[in-house]
């Protein structure tokens, strides 16, 4: 078998095999998040919200709603040299982000089905 032959018959079966996990997948909320700054966003992401007091006046004060919150979990970034990710019961992380075209950070608590924002941080 020469060497334009097995290309040609493995493109069929990688075509194949595409299309199958195509249809698989199809419709499945299905991610592949192989970071570890992706993988803690998406945990972070679908867990219940809670915000403290201090947050609620911080957000009240800066015009800043819940979309804003979510949007940073979403394209955040996890600074792992500030969070302290071996605490227990609950971890703690420090999310980088945008809000309002500000540089913000995100103090979050995050526990077995809940998180709670603890703070929020404006650079200047």
């Amino acid at each position: 078998m020469n060497l334009r032959r097995r290309f040609g018959l493995y493109g069929i079966g990688f075509a194949a095999g595409i299309v199958i996990v195509i249809f698989i997948l199809n419709g499945k909320n299905a991610s592949c998040n192989y970071m570890p700054n992706a993988r803690m966003l998406e945990i972070l992401r679908n867990k219940e919200r809670i915000y403290s007091d201090e947050v609620l006046q911080i957000m009240a004060s800066e015009k800043i709603d819940t979309t804003a919150i979510v949007n940073m979990l979403n394209n955040g970034d996890i600074d792992f040299s500030k969070s302290k990710v071996h605490q227990e019961p609950c971890r703690y992380y420090w999310v980088d982000g945008f809000a309002n075209k500000k540089e913000t950070s995100l103090y979050i608590q995050n526990c077995d089905t809940v998180i709670t924002i603890q703070n929020i941080y404006f650079d200047k």
